[in-house]
This record gives structure tokens, C-alpha cells and sequence, in this order.
């Protein structure tokens, strides 16, 4: 199944356009500041310009530009960004207010989640309409995110048919009227016959494979009719999720590499909640994705970050666990996470594609009143609280944001 890229251009092109009419506000008031600071630039080039002269290092310059532009030519470099689980919950559906506005949630970050060329997230819920709360969430948190630069939402997780096939079609459907594309499930067996469990999105030349397995479905299993809705991991993914499907797990990746995808990139909601612990099968599932081609492995399911593994050799990339992107978890480790960078490029001298590198920006959830409010960038918000900014955070999430930020850099590595 492919993902329209014209599409996705035309979405972040309303995105910037909305971001934009946001923070108009916002600009004006820092109209003066900002015009103070063009004339001091434009007094020191003018200096800078009279020291220098006309004719110094010409020729450098020109084969600069010329070494630049050949760069360009020689590879092309895409970021995909991924976000944890947004877990649906009465809070989480509380914080858009009486009219379940979401733009605020989702403000703070919403450019480091559209900047990506293809973002994606887990989302831990249904759409199928009022009443709205943990069992269903209003689609104007989809579009919320969608509008704040989500293209790919994972829907194989533990919430995948808490409502039924029904309820998976409904928030199948949710997803697409919201402007994304839904990940691992498909409405019913002939979708998923059609669909093949893969997503192919064409970004800027580079030809992206995208896969998503859960490792169950909080117990439940799907009926004889839904054979095939959601990609699973295990064989017994009802129960206690030991013999890995590795016959279904390669039919998936042997139909995907077919198509020839540049590069691969396989979500998965696995592991335990609640625990560090990466098992033997999540060992054996790595080992057999990375055989059939896999380049990135982003997991979700355990509420914490855990540990990310990298070889700039070979590009070879698995997090565990990205951690809670949005919730209202009642247990410590589960308020921070983090927005991942991965760095794509193509050679086109060579034509080979990898990952040439990742970055990660640590987030919190600030909550009032024990409800969640709006998901920062903590390092910011660290700094907005330290200069006296009128909405910055409280001392008490301030200091939790500082031991966030150990634990992250710790939890990342593995310790």
C-alpha cells in the first residue's frame, strides 16, 4: 500500500500555514526586539565589508559553492521522526477541554514532529466516536495530531480491537478522514490481503518500507473472520507471547523486499510493561528482521525509554522502547520520553541508502492536578522556568524534568 507523497506535501504545507497564523501573535510583540537586531547585523557586515575588500579569495569562493552543490547532487538526506505511545485515556481526552481542542496539547513540539519528512507515532486507542474516554477517543485528537505533522499513526498494538473488528474498521477509517495513514491493521481479511502488511511512502526520491507488529492485543484474539487485521509477533499472542511467528513475520518482509524498498523501517509494540528487561524473543526478533532486511527497529508497549543499539558500519538501528509520548500512566518513568531522529541518505553515486546517523529530543507530559496539560521539550521548559517565563513549568516539574534528563541519557545507553 503506498502513501501519497504529494499528499504529505500538501499537508505540511497547511501545517506551516496554520503554525504561521499561530504565532503571529507571538511575533509582533517581539517586533521591536527583532528590528534592533537586524540594524546592529547590518552595521557590523557593513564594517566587516569595508575591512575585507572586493577581491579577496574570489576563486575560493566560487569552487566552495561549486564542491556545495555537488554534495547535493551526490546524495539526498531524509529524517524520519517517531514518537512512543499516546495512551487514550480519561485524562488524556480531559485535556482538550469541554470542546476538545488539542492544538495547545501538541504546541510546544509540533514543529519537531512536522520538520520530519515521514513522522510517526503509536496510538494506543479507537475512534469510535462518544462517549468519549479511554474507550474512545474524539477524532479531533487525531486531527490534532495530524495538523501538528503526524503522517503515520500505529494502530498494532494492545488497544487494536478493544472495540472489535468494528470498532478497528472505525478507527481505520478515523485515521484516514484525519489526513494520516494507519499502520499494521487493516479493516477486514481481503484489505489485508490487498494491503500484504506493508506501507510503501516515497519521500524526496527515497523509497521507504514500513512495517508494524504488536505483540498482542491486551489478551483478546481475533475472531476467525479478522485472520490477518493486525499484524502480530507471536503465535501465541493471546496468552504468554513465547513462539515468535516467524512464517508470518517473513511472508510480510518477503512481500515488502519485492518492491525493492531503499530502506526499512519496522515499528513494533512489544516487550514488557513497566520493565528494562529486553527478552530472549525480543533478541530472536531482532536477529530475524535485521536477516530479512529491516534497517531501524522502533519499539513502544513498556511506558519507559530503554536503550538504543547503533552500527554506523552497517546503519543498523533498534530502540527498545521510545517511552510514553502522551499519558497519564500513574507511575514514575512513564512522564518523560523521547522525539527520535533518524538520518536517511542516499548514495546515488552507489545507490545504496542506510541510516546515517540518529538524534533524540527528551520530553515530558506536564501534568495539573494530576491530569495531563501538554507534552514540552524539557530542555526548553527548563530554560523558560530559569529566565521567570510567565507559563513556564512549577518548581516541583521543573526538578522532575532535571532527574528526567539523566535517566534518559542512562536508560538510552542501557544502564
Amino acid at each position: 500500500m503506498a502513501f501519497d507523497p504529494e499528499q504529505m506535501k500538501r499537508r505540511r504545507q497547511q501545517r506551516a500555514q496554520q503554525r504561521a497564523k499561530q504565532a503571529a501573535q507571538r511575533r509582533r510583540t517581539l517586533t521591536g526586539v527583532l528590528a534592533a537586531v537586524v540594524i546592529l547585523c547590518v552595521c557590523l557586515g557593513l564594517i566587516f565589508l569595508r575591512g575585507r575588500g572586493p577581491q579577496e579569495h574570489p576563486e575560493q569562493t566560487t569552487n566552495s559553492m561549486q564542491d556545495s552543490t555537488q554534495k547535493q547532487e551526490s546524495s539526498t538526506t531524509i529524517h524520519f521522526v517517531a514518537g512512543g505511545d499516546l495512551n487514550v485515556t480519561d485524562g488524556v481526552v480531559a485535556s482538550g477541554g469541554s470542546d476538545y481542542d488539542y492544538t495547545g496539547v501538541f504546541m510546544d513540539i509540533a514543529h519537531l514532529l512536522a520538520d520530519g519528512d515521514l513522522t510517526a507515532l503509536n496510538f494506543e486507542g479507537n475512534l469510535c466516536g462518544a462517549p468519549y474516554g479511554a474507550a474512545s477517543a474524539p477524532i479531533a485528537l487525531a486531527q490534532a495530531l495530524d495538523r501538528a505533522g503526524v503522517d503515520l499513526l500505529q494502530l498494532a498494538n494492545s488497544c487494536s480491537i478493544n472495540r472489535g473488528l468494528s470498532g478497528l474498521k472505525d478507527t481505520i477509517n478515523g485515521v484516514r478522514v484525519a489526513g494520516m495513514e494507519p499502520l499494521g491493521v487493516y479493516a477486514t481479511r481481503e484489505e489485508a490481503g490487498k494491503g500484504k502488511g506493508y506501507t510503501i511512502c516515497n519521500v524526496r526520491g527515497i523509497k521507504i518500507g514500513v512495517v508494524s507488529f504488536t505483540k498482542g492485543m491486551d489478551g483478546l484474539t481475533l475472531p476467525a473472520d479478522g485472520t490477518g487485521c493486525v499484524n502480530v509477533l507471536y503465535k501465541d499472542y493471546d496468552s504468554v507471547y513465547q513462539e515468535v511467528d516467524t512464517e508470518g513475520i517473513t511472508s510480510v518482509l518477503d512481500a515488502l523486499n519485492k518492491e525493492k524498498p531503499d530502506v526499512t523501517v519496522a515499528l513494533l509494540h512489544w516487550g514488557s510493561e513497566y520493565n528494562d528487561t529486553i527478552s530472549s524473543s525480543q533478541k530472536q526478533i531482532v536477529s530475524l528482521l535485521q536477516s530479512k532486511g529491516v534497517d531501524a527497529i522502533v519499539g513502544t508497549h513498556s511506558h519507559y525509554v530503554q536503550k538504543m543499539e547503533y552500527n554506523p558500519d552497517t546503519g543498523a538501528f533498534v530502540a527498545y522502547s521510545l517511552g510514553d509520548f502522551y499519558g497519564d500512566v500513574p507511575r514514575a518513568g512513564t512522564e518523560y520520553s523521547v522525539l527520535l531522529d533518524l538520518e536517511i541518505t542516499k548514495d546515488h553515486t552507489t545507490g545504496q541508502t542506510k541510516i546515517t546517523g540518529y538524534d533524540y529530543t527528551p520530553i515530558f507530559t506536564v501534568t495539573q492536578d494530576g491530569l495531563p496539560q501538554r507534552v514540552v521539550r524539557i530542555r526548553e521548559a527548563m530554560a523558560a522556568w530559569e529566565a521567570g517565563h510567565i507559563n513556564a513549568v512549577s518548581k516541583e516539574t521543573y526538578n522532575a524534568m532535571a532527574y528526567a534528563l539523566t535517566r534518559i541519557e542512562a536508560r538510552v545507553a542501557g544502564k
